[in-house]
This record gives C-alpha cells, sequence and structure tokens, in this order.
C-alpha cells in the first residue's frame, strides 16, 4: 500500500470518528491546514519533475478531493443528529399565543402621530412644511422678531445660552420655532404659506413644562390677508383635528412683541369627571396664541408691510396631545417606558389621512 493511501486511510478513519464539529474542525485543520498533512503533500507537486507529476499528482489529488468530501458528508451526519436530538427532547406547546410581528408590536410615539395628524390637516389647506435648526442665533430669535433689549424672555431663566464667542455674541436654544418664520421671509417671495412644527428649549420643568418640548406654528403672508382668514383656518384645524363637526372659539386680546394686533384663543369644551369634550359645553380653553405679523418683524425680514401683510399662530404639539389623547402628566413623553407607549401609542402603519381618520 502506498504512503498517500495510508495517509488516506488514516484521515478518513479520525473524520468518521470525529463526534461534534469541534473534532471535525480538528481534523480538517491537521490534513488540510497550512501545516497539514494532505497540505504539505501538495506541496511537493511544485518540486517533482514532469513525469513524477504525471505519476503522482492524480492521486494526491484524489486525496485532497476525498479528505473534502468526506469532511462535507461528516458535518452534515454531525448537524442531522443535533437536529434530531433536538427535536426529541424539546417540545412545542401549540397552544401559546402567536407571537405578534415587530411591525405589529411596535409603536408611534403620540408626537410623532400629531406631528403627521397637523401636516396632513394643514397640507389640505395648501400649506407647506417648513424647517430649520435648534441652535439659533439671537439676531433670529429675538431682534428681527421684535423683541427689544432688556426683554425678560433673553434672561438666562427663560433662554438657554451657549458661552459667548470671542466678538462676544452667543448662539442659543431656540425659545420657540419662530426664528424659521424669519428664515423664510428672508429667503422666499411671498405668497408664504407654511407650518413650522419642531423642537424648543426653555428653562422650565414641572407637571406640563419640560426643558425641551414641541412646537407648531403657521405663517400666511400675502398682500390681501387678514384676520378673518386667520380665524377660519384656525375653526378649520380645531374641528379637523379634534374631530367634532363644529366647535365655538373665542379670540382675546393678548400682547406678544411679534403680533399686532394679539390674540389669544380659546375653544369651547366640556369638563366631566377628569375628561375634556371638545365642541360641546359651556366651558372654555386657551389653546393658542396668534395675531397679525408686526410691521416690524415684515420690515426686518426685507418685506415693505405697505405692501404685504400677514398672520401667524403657534401652539405645543405636546399640549394638544395631551387635550386629545388624554394624558394627565407631560413628563412621561419623554421617559421612553415601553408600558407608557404601548398604551398611548399608535400602530406604525396608520397613517393619519383627513379621509381615512385621523386617529383611527
Amino acid at each position: 500500500m502506498s504512503d498517500i493511501e495510508q495517509l488516506q486511510q488514516s484521515v478518513l478513519a479520525d473524520i468518521a470518528a470525529a463526534s461534534d464539529e469541534a473534532a471535525l474542525e480538528a481534523v480538517r485543520v491537521a490534513s488540510l491546514g497550512k501545516s497539514g498533512s494532505v497540505s504539505a503533500l501538495l506541496r511537493t507537486l511544485g518540486a517533482m519533475t514532469p513525469d513524477e507529476r504525471k505519476a503522482r499528482g492524480p492521486a494526491i489529488n484524489g486525496l485532497k478531493d476525498a479528505v473534502n468530501a468526506a469532511l462535507t458528508a461528516r458535518r452534515d451526519a454531525l448537524k442531522n443528529a443535533a437536529l434530531d436530538q433536538r427535536l426529541n427532547t424539546e417540545s412545542v406547546d401549540v397552544t401559546l399565543p402567536v407571537r405578534e410581528s415587530p411591525a405589529e408590536t411596535g409603536r408611534i410615539h403620540p408626537i410623532s402621530q400629531v406631528i403627521d395628524e397637523l401636516t396632513a390637516i394643514f397640507a389640505d389647506m395648501g400649506f407647506a412644511v417648513a424647517e430649520g435648526p435648534d441652535i439659533e442665533t439671537d439676531d433670529y430669535n429675538f431682534t428681527r422678531l421684535n423683541f427689544p433689549e432688556g426683554h425678560p424672555a433673553r434672561e438666562m431663566h427663560d433662554t438657554f445660552y451657549f458661552n459667548p464667542k470671542e466678538d462676544g455674541s452667543r448662539l442659543l436654544l431656540r425659545t420657540h420655532t419662530s426664528p424659521v418664520q424669519v428664515r423664510t421671509m428672508l429667503t422666499q417671495k411671498p405668497p408664504i404659506r407654511v407650518i413650522i412644527p419642531g423642537r424648543t428649549y426653555r428653562s422650565d420643568s414641572d407637571q406640563t413644562h419640560t426643558p425641551m418640548f414641541h412646537q407648531v406654528e403657521g405663517l400666511v403672508i400675502d398682500k390681501g390677508s387678514h384676520l378673518g382668514h386667520l380665524k377660519w383656518i384656525l375653526a378649520e384645524f380645531c374641528k379637523a383635528f379634534f374631530e367634532v363637526d363644529n366647535v365655538k372659539m373665542r379670540f382675546r386680546p393678548s400682547f406678544f412683541p411679534f403680533t399686532e394686533p394679539s390674540l389669544e384663543v380659546d375653544i369651547q369644551c366640556r369638563r366631566d369627571k377628569g375628561e375634556i369634550r371638545f365642541g360641546e359645553g359651556e366651558d372654555w380653553l386657551e389653546i393658542l396664541g396668534c395675531g397679525m405679523v408686526h410691521p416690524n418683524v415684515l420690515r426686518n425680514c426685507g418685506l415693505d408691510p405697505d405692501e404685504y401683510q400677514g398672520f401667524a399662530w403657534g401652539m405645543g404639539i405636546d399640549r394638544i396631545a395631551m387635550l386629545k389623547y388624554g394624558m394627565p402628566d407631560l413628563r412621561p413623553f419623554f421617559e421612553a417606558d415601553m408600558r407608557w407607549l404601548s398604551h398611548y401609542g399608535f400602530r406604525p402603519l396608520d397613517f393619519p389621512t383627513l379621509a381615512g381618520g385621523l386617529s383611527s
């Protein structure tokens, strides 16, 4: 018997005796690895004469093929044996309920849901969505919006400021989404019709306030826009968002630096057993502020107040989400509690539409 035949019998016997995949891998390395016995024979082919290579080459290559085939067959046999053992020892309780898929167990956060609802409502009225940076300049956040120097909102107790730069200026976390109104007016020519949802930041924290919250604002700039248009838009929004057929609204005079005249908006509601029902009752609840864009703001954004006028409004997304869906505390919005999200969240494929229902 030749040395090649002896080596083949020895390696095949080791393969057949391998009791698990780890032992089989050890045999593979010992035979076909870099320093393996079969690999050593293959390396001798390069030093052989043509006649020797013709005589021994087929036998050596046949040895390699036989070892590879035996390894594959033994590996499959070990896997099948392991599967059979698992099937014989494990049992399945067919009475258990079927587990829901991730698409069914996952939930859309109420904030994301309400932003989608707002977008659906205002897109139907012809509004586009505008966005801007969370980190703003004092100029865009205050000055161009007609906040005079020394206004309380500029102080540290309301605003998160960054460290001063070398020139003394300081960036800040925007306290409202109104800087996007400025950016829109500076980059677009009227007519303008946009809503601006996004994160805002103020130094405040309790049951109804958090240092970071969400706000949506609307802006319309045109030559003939007036308060009548604003009141109609807000009335249609409230009916669509709260999904009621009719709603009474009350507009009260107020003051904001960036609007003149300025108005607070109350919506008709009924408080009953800890719940708030909209579109009925004799109570009132303030939900937003609005007004005609101040002429100084138009001038600061390069628009002629004698040619253009506009109106704007703003409301807290977190607040209207709490009102619509009955959430008593703002803080769980940001706690990442899966139990809370499972209760108040929305299925990921239920996109809000005006035709199909915003919150169905």
